[in-house]
């Protein structure tokens, strides 16, 4: 159908989809907040009811000495056979408790102010609204599979494999996190790996008789130095020492240190060249009887933009295009939920939320401009992605 058509509809619901963005950006509800999050999920799970969505609630059953996260919320609604579509949007935020009552929701001329208004409660809301556009104009789309993630700021550790289990059935994903500053959608993504490292020296007296002490935390800086080295070592890699800590007292020669490491890389060969010369830096130390251990853990694998994900990239253009505005997109450094389908081998497009920036700090903002051209784009390409592959 026209994509004129559903921003019509859409902008008579702009004033109501502002009250409910306003409801939702001053609701705490950081990732370490499951109070805070199950709030918004029981906002999300009352849409879900109203727009005849099937909805199941899997609340988090934590392992020792693991923090409860939020409830995850799967909605689902039936339509044809092909294609399954899978949408993407989380619920949770990096900010604590008392933020959204510091700064609540605001707005400054086009500009809508406020914690998480960007990263990601616009584009969460996103979903709904453009699901309720398509039903109300009767448009035929695919069956329709909506996650609301509870833990995507921390990497995803509870809703991940549940993502990726849906995915395994999905023939397009669809994640919601805001356009660029600049409007574009995200076609790539770059893998992350989180890296530890432990550092074991000898402690000694540092008045006394440091000679005898072999520093831990002397080493670390030296394979600070050494890692960060690396950048610039392949295209787009990046790493960062990020955190160290280590020692007990001022007097005493540090026996122990840990070093936490921030690897990205657009494409998964560079990522694993890059872990395997952290390895090597630990193999070897300068202070002479230290030891070193890295322990790789990987977040997120690279989302590299598939054939799939062009033809995607292509119909955002065209609909974009017949909505009055021109869209682009581009590879980003920061990982997402898209990092997880687009590893499962799904075509899948980011970046699907409004207009918006300043992520993650106090000037986060989101274009109200852009609420009702994009979340249109985004109806029509759930009612048009068909044409993608795994269509009637």
């Amino acid at each position: 159908m026209d994509p004129r058509d559903l921003a019509a509809h859409l902008e008579r619901r702009r004033d109501e989809f502002i009250d409910d963005l306003s409801e939702m950006v001053n609701t705490d509800s950081g990732s370490f907040s499951p109070s805070g999050v199950n709030r918004v999920a029981d906002l999300c799970e009352e849409r879900f009811s109203a727009g005849g969505w099937d909805v199941e609630r899997r609340p988090h059953e934590p392992g020792p000495g693991r923090d409860r996260l939020g409830d995850l919320l799967v909605g689902r609604l039936a339509g044809a056979a092909r294609p399954r579509i899978l949408m993407i949007g989380h619920m949770d935020t990096v900010f604590p408790d008392g933020t959204a009552s510091e700064r609540p929701f605001t707005i400054d001329g086009t500009r809508a102010k406020g914690p998480g208004v960007s990263d990601m409660k616009s584009g969460l809301l996103f979903g709904f609204f453009a699901a309720d556009a398509l039903r109300e104009a009767r448009a035929e789309i695919g069956s329709l599979t909506y996650v609301c993630n509870p833990d995507e700021e921390i990497g995803s550790p509870f809703s991940g494999p549940i993502i990726k289990e849906l995915a395994s059935s999905a023939d397009v994903a669809l994640v919601l996190e805001s356009a660029r500053g600049n409007g574009d959608i995200v076609s790539a993504r770059k893998g992350v790996s989180d890296v530890l490292i432990e550092i074991m020296g000898k402690a000694a007296h540092a008045g006394v008789e440091p000679e005898s002490g072999r520093s831990a935390i002397l080493e670390a800086a030296h394979k600070t130095i050494a890692v960060h080295d690396l950048n610039g070592r392949w295209p787009g890699v990046t790493v960062n020492v990020g955190v160290i800590g280590g020692g007990t007292r001022p007097n005493v020669v540090p026996d122990g240190c840990t070093m936490q490491v921030d690897v990205r890389s657009p494409e998964e060969p560079t990522l694993a060249e890059a872990e395997a010369e952290i390895r090597r830096i630990c193999e070897s130390s300068t202070v002479e009887g230290t030891t070193a251990v890295a322990e790789v853990r990987r977040w997120h694998r690279p989302m590299e933009k598939s054939e799939g994900t062009a033809k995607l990239v292509d119909l955002a253009r065209q609909t974009a295009g017949e909505l009055g505005f021109e869209v682009r997109d581009t590879v980003t450094g920061g990982a997402s939920d898209a990092n997880t389908t687009a590893a499962a081998g799904v075509p899948t497009l980011d970046g699907l939320g409004p207009v918006g920036g300043g992520d993650h700090g106090p000037d986060e903002w989101m274009d109200l401009d852009s609420l009702v051209p994009r979340s249109a784009m985004l109806a029509s390409l759930i009612e048009r992605c068909g044409a993608i592959g795994g269509g009637p």
